[in-house]
């Protein structure tokens, strides 16, 4: 497979995504999640010569790397920049009505950790922002200095299954009473006070992905979006997801079996241990696909 060089984020489980999506030329696939490309230029790689890819990505810097990323395919592409939630929306203006793939990758790209002023990373001094549109009002910046103990709680109870929850809250609220909180590290540090390191974990990982949640509405549209994808699919079109934690992964395997189609992942599919130590992002991956009847 050629790859990738000039891709600034690696696609988890690509292989296998084509594999359970069976790609072929000729088909029609859509990509929900851009990001940094990576995937939907494999779809295109292995669609080829005449394969057509929709590509759809609510953070308009990853549709200018996706261009990039994917130019040598010219003519074999349509980009759209908007939220997979309004999914049947988005397609309804590429005049294609079906297709014999889609895929989402539930995981944030690289594109989006690495840039401090994202402010999704612990690991890089940023604004508290976390948000993958820039037209969302809210930021984590509002809600670690606005919202209420009990509401805060919540969100790292609920969405961040963070058993700690109540005393990172806590935490919150009393150091926003001699300070305003203002960046991705001071936050991570008032964290790191309360919960200890878990193995290599970070001790904020999961509060930073609960705030993410929670400002992205990741789950709501996640539910939203995985029924209008089935309505999209042929006959014997594939649907494969790859989600990264629990509440995602879930979401994906009740509506799989709810759904009456045929499920293709008899089980949850992850990556080789080979992948993930060249890259730790994917440790957390799985993969489940389904075909429709």
């Amino acid at each position: 497979m050629l790859l990738e060089s000039k891709l600034l984020h690696k696609p988890v489980m690509v292989e296998e995504v084509i594999k359970l999506m069976d790609v072929k030329p000729g088909g029609f696939y859509l990509d929900c999640t851009l990001g940094g490309g990576g995937h939907s230029l494999a779809i295109l790689e292995h669609s080829s010569p005449d394969g057509y890819l929709v590509g759809i990505d609510r953070d308009p810097i990853a549709i200018a790397k996706a261009e990039e990323v994917l130019s040598q395919y010219k003519g074999r592409f349509t980009l759209i920049l908007g939220n997979f939630a309004y999914l049947s929306e988005l397609i309804s203006k590429t005049g294609i009505d079906r297709f014999d793939g889609i895929l989402f990758d539930l995981g944030l790209s690289s594109i989006q950790l690495e840039d401090p002023e994202r402010g999704f990373s612990f690991n890089r001094d940023g604004p508290l922002d976390m948000r993958m549109d820039p037209n969302i009002p809210l930021t984590a910046h509002q809600i670690v200095n606005t919202f209420s103990l009990d509401k805060l709680e919540g969100i790292f109870r609920d969405l961040g299954e963070e058993s700690f929850a109540h005393k990172i809250a806590k935490a919150i609220v009393e150091y926003r009473k001699k300070k305003e909180i203002s960046s991705t590290k001071e936050l991570a540090e008032i964290i790191s006070s309360i919960v200890k390191r878990r193995g290599r974990i970070h001790p904020a990982t999961k509060a930073f992905m609960a705030l993410r949640i929670f400002i992205n509405s990741e789950l709501e549209n996640l539910k939203k979006a995985l029924t209008q994808a089935l309505s999209l699919l042929k006959p014997k079109g594939r649907l494969c997801v790859i989600s990264y934690h629990s509440l995602e992964d879930r979401i994906v395997k009740n509506f799989f079996r709810e759904s009456g189609e045929r499920i293709i992942t008899a089980s949850v599919i992850k990556p080789s241990r080979e992948e993930i130590l060249n890259n730790r992002r994917a440790r957390s991956a799985k993969l489940r696909g389904l075909e429709k009847l």
